[in-house]
């Protein structure tokens, strides 16, 4: 699990650290764990908690330079050799360990603490080693309800897993375009492989993956032959004509039943994808079909989270998940069959309404009657239920509609999406009261890019309200001056303080232009964090705004120009909510 650390810089003499321990003692802050680290000048004493930020604010009021850091804390056992294991897992996953130290309590038992290069993955290795933490997160869920639990699908499935076989189905046609997942950087097809290696890290058993829609694309065939040298049993389905309207031809022979069955072990069997109009109901209602062909007694149930049943269908929750299906043109709409049936009002979607006629001539086939009298009955959503704060809720998922409204105008300006996707959005949009005025960093960033004659810029809500920007300039590009100058916000430190020296800089400059030949001599993100880091090494300022940069995740951001893969990736990385202008800074037509 990921603790907040509060490391707390104390001049390197005689009596600093006891009086520094008396200050806290004296504010009422009970330490749970802490650990001492020395420089020629300062010390660092890093302490763990139960009120981090009452603290924090408590040593500042008092004069003390202080940062706060998330850390990972896993839990270890009194025995020889739990935290080699530990270590071993971190290794083997490639990440690396900067500090550890001990954390024991009566009411939660022994930890480690550990500073990592990377929380999420170091916790996903532990995950997968069956020692805790969170896996893979689902990231939309989590944008637009502020607080779910990001992982508790995989959790449930975690406590039945000797009885769990996972499946994993993927649309031809997605492999064939290259369609990708905007919140990983990655295509559908790399993230099935993904996806399998994450099942299995959490002990999960993925018995096979499903090619959908499948009709001899070359992309789709190349992928199919990956898998099978990669020792993954792959099964075909095929388009159906008149699906999902023509009952009689898709119940047939000719429909379902010239899909392949899909080979299981296990009794339940869990049907997932890499994103929406994957094929996961299909490939269900096809399997079910073929397991009453074979005398196989099966049932049927969703476990999908959007849209939620039991909030009004233009609430912005719900709205804003058809803007991230814009693509798809899915469309939420009123369950005429739970209102006929129950009188109820409740909200589903254009899919999995006109698909249930076909859920209930399968089932009254099988068993001579539908145990579900509508799509809304089919489901398992409690969500709604969970919600505590409507209106922190609506503004969330107001924010996500404008996200994915930048994101479709640069899938259309890059060639990976249509207009009308585009067109649907502005429509939510309009239906939620928003517009692009509404995100803070959109005209920060614009006003900057004016102020020097139409360059680049990018501009960063910090979590207080407060907006940084990033200029492009001859030592870094925009992206980069952002997250600079976001950091030296977040560690209190003066807006023209120079954190990394041009000595540290040139170097890599010359290595970029004149070595490796590339163009631009300007840091890219992920470049210019290395150069904060190595500058860190010596200097406590620049450390005071490299431990600055966890608190990133969750700001939201605004680019003047499509920013380079590796700068998004890093933003991403970051937890950084970043939308961009469907504009190249160039006018070159290839970018990468």
């Amino acid at each position: 699990m990921s603790v907040k650390q509060i490391s707390v810089f104390i001049e390197n003499k005689k009596g600093k650290l006891a009086q520094a321990t008396r200050f806290i003692a004296d504010h009422q802050i009970n330490l749970k764990a802490l650990s001492i680290a020395d420089t020629q000048d300062f010390g660092i004493l890093r302490i763990i908690c139960d009120d981090p930020e009452n603290a924090e604010k408590a040593l500042q009021d008092g004069g003390y330079i202080t940062t706060v850091t998330d850390v990972l804390a896993a839990a270890i056992s009194d025995t020889p050799g739990s935290l080699a294991s530990i270590l071993e897992v971190l290794s083997e996953a490639d990440i690396a360990v900067e500090y550890t130290y001990a954390f024991n309590s009566s009411n939660v038992g022994a930890y480690m603490i550990f500073r990592v290069d990377d929380n999420q993955l170091a916790a996903a290795a532990l995950a997968g080693a069956g020692i805790g933490g969170k896996l893979f997160d689902d990231f939309h869920a989590s944008r637009v309800l502020p607080g779910f639990a990001p992982d508790s699908k995989l959790q449930m499935l975690k406590s039945i897993a000797d009885n769990v076989e996972v499946v994993i189905v993927i649309n031809s046609s997605d492999i064939e375009s290259n369609k990708m997942r905007r919140d990983l950087g990655i295509t559908y097809d790399v993230d099935v492989l993904r996806l399998i290696d994450a099942y299995r890290d959490a002990g999960l058993f993925v018995g096979s993956v499903v090619l959908a829609q499948f009709r001899e694309q070359p992309a789709a065939q190349a992928f199919k032959l990956k898998l099978e040298q990669l020792g993954i049993k792959v099964f075909i389905h095929y388009p159906i004509e008149g699906y999902p309207y023509n009952v009689a031809h898709i119940v047939s022979e000719n429909g379902f039943g010239k899909n392949e069955f899909i080979e299981t072990e296990r009794p339940l069997v869990v049907i997932t994808a890499p994103g929406p109009g994957s094929g996961k109901m299909a490939t269900c209602l096809s399997q079910l079909y073929h397991e009453n062909l074979r005398g196989n007694k099966a049932g049927y149930a969703k476990f999908e989270t959007f849209p939620i049943w039991n909030l009004p269908l233009k609430h912005p929750v719900n709205l804003a998940y058809e803007a991230a299906t814009a693509d798809l043109n899915d469309v939420n709409m009123i369950d005429p069959y739970h209102l006929e049936a129950y009188g109820e009002t409740t909200v589903n979607y254009n899919r999995d309404v006109e698909v249930f006629p076909v859920l209930n001539a399968i089932f009254e086939k099988i068993e001579g009657v539908s145990p579900y009298k509508s799509p809304t009955d089919m489901g398992v959503n409690m969500a709604g239920y969970a919600i505590c704060d409507d209106e922190a809720v609506k503004e969330a998922s107001k924010q996500e509609i404008i996200r994915r409204y930048f994101a479709a105008l640069c899938d259309y300006r890059m060639g990976r999406g249509k207009h009308d996707a585009v067109d649907k959005i502005i429509s939510l949009m309009n239906q939620a009261g928003v517009s692009v005025e509404d995100r803070k960093s959109i005209k920060a960033a614009v006003d900057r890019s004016t102020e020097t004659d139409g360059q680049p810029a990018v501009a960063i809500e910090l979590p207080d309200g407060k907006i940084v920007t990033g200029k492009t300039s001859d030592l870094l590009g925009a992206s980069s001056a952002a997250l600079l100058n976001a950091a030296k916000s977040l560690a209190g430190l003066p807006d023209d303080l120079l954190m990394i020296a041009p000595s540290i800089i040139e170097p890599i400059q010359k290595l970029k232009t004149s070595i490796l030949k590339n163009h631009n001599p300007r840091l890219h993100s992920d470049e210019t964090l290395i150069a904060l880091s190595m500058s860190a090494n010596t200097n406590p300022v620049a450390k005071k705004a490299l431990d600055a940069i966890g608190g990133l995740e969750g700001c939201e951001a605004h680019s003047t120009v499509i920013l380079s893969q590796v700068d998004q990736d890093v933003y991403r990385k970051l937890g950084i909510n970043l939308t961009c202008e469907p504009r190249y800074q160039t006018k070159k037509l290839y970018h990468k």
